[in-house]
């Protein structure tokens, strides 16, 4: 079933690692935006029925009450809703309150997923977010109050981390009772300030070596806690995984609305335009058809991510034996692979190292 993404690009400030396509704009630009957000969605014309919403950004929660209640209700005019969907909309802990919270639930919002990155006060200084650790703790509390389904996003890789500080993190986002966490590595963007920080200062950052070690303690920790690993990345309490997010990484439709939205229908790729003046006339970024050699590495790259694996069958389907490849062979040996007939799957100790492995097991 279909998914639907709706990209909100607005800020209230630029954080010192992001690339994304997010601005910091006035309100009257906020209006003319989502305004034509719904024009995009009144025109679609393909699958109705969908089973997730995902409302990202930017902060999507930097936008009104009103505007919220507009824009949902445009998706509910022209889409149908599954009955056991997935509603999504993302959060920073400054800028939700109270009043928003019980407007998405009166939207049929069911998941929150908040931009936490870091409990360390000094270190979310560094990156320019808004937000101190006890202002992202306050709200995770109130937003449990009126949606149980809570996701933090967390950072690994920031200024002075340590083992036993970012495990404490885990720790007190557990003990809030929250469902879902998001641990990615800090990606060094091209363009940003922290570019420009980590070329002026090399060891201003943790290596790579102290960054494995903190993922690898905190698995550990995340386990003990109740805690699946079902994407390198993603944690979650049983049945509280991001269904949207599957989509993504199993090949499943999906349709992006807004800004630099991207898509995938039917093998069909395309993405809209990432500034505001082509989006708002309608041009695309990018669009193409994939290929089944594309599709054959799609399956690797993105299933041995997660817990679910890859399948033989498939691959044998887009005409590659993987077995016929020599570091296949090598990673079976070692361990790093595990072999159930049809299914692989990588051993969960490697997917610090993943993308290494990926590679060598691409045609």
């Amino acid at each position: 079933m279909l998914g639907v993404y709706i990209h909100i690009p607005f800020c209230e400030s630029k954080c010192a690692y992001c690339a994304f396509s997010s601005f910091v704009k006035a309100e009257d630009e906020h209006k003319k935006y989502i305004d034509k957000v719904i024009d995009e969605i009144a025109r679609y014309q393909g699958e109705k029925k969908i089973d997730t919403i995902y409302i990202g950004g930017g902060t999507p929660s930097v936008l009104s009450m009103e505007l919220i209640d507009k824009l949902i209700g445009a998706i509910k005019k022209h889409f149908i809703l599954a009955e056991n969907y997935e509603f999504t909309i993302e959060a920073n802990p400054n800028s939700l309150t109270e009043e928003k919270l019980v407007c998405y639930k009166n939207n049929g919002v069911n998941r929150i997923s908040l931009g936490v990155q870091s409990l360390n006060d000094v270190q979310l200084a560094f990156i320019g977010r808004k937000h101190s650790a006890s202002q992202a703790l306050e709200a995770i509390s109130l937003a449990k109050k009126h949606i149980n389904n809570i996701s933090c996003d967390l950072l690994i890789g920031l200024k002075d981390m340590d083992v036993q500080q970012f495990c404490g993190q885990i720790d007190m986002l557990a003990g809030l009772g929250v469902n879902h966490i998001s641990a990615y590595m800090l990606q060094i963007e091209n363009g940003t300030p922290l570019e420009a920080m980590t070329r002026a200062n090399p060891l201003l950052l943790p290596d790579d070596d102290q960054c494995v070690e903190v993922y690898d303690e905190m698995v550990k920790v995340l386990a003990s806690l109740g805690y699946e690993r079902y994407e390198v990345s993603n944690f979650a309490k049983y049945g509280y995984e991001s269904r949207h997010n599957f989509k993504y990484w199993t090949g499943d439709d999906y349709i992006g609305f807004g800004l630099s939205a991207h898509s995938y229908i039917n093998g069909r790729r395309f993405a809209n335009a990432a500034n505001f003046d082509d989006y708002y006339a309608g041009k695309l970024a990018n669009e193409e058809i994939l290929t089944k050699n594309q599709k054959l590495e799609e399956h690797i790259m993105l299933g041995l991510r997660c817990k679910a694996g890859i399948s033989k069958q498939f691959l044998r389907i887009k005409g590659y034996n993987i077995d016929e490849n020599e570091s296949y062979a090598e990673f079976l040996q070692k361990g790093i692979l595990l072999d159930n007939g049809d299914n692989i799957k990588l051993n969960p100790k490697y997917y610090g190292v993943s993308n290494y492995i990926i590679v060598k097991l691409l045609p």
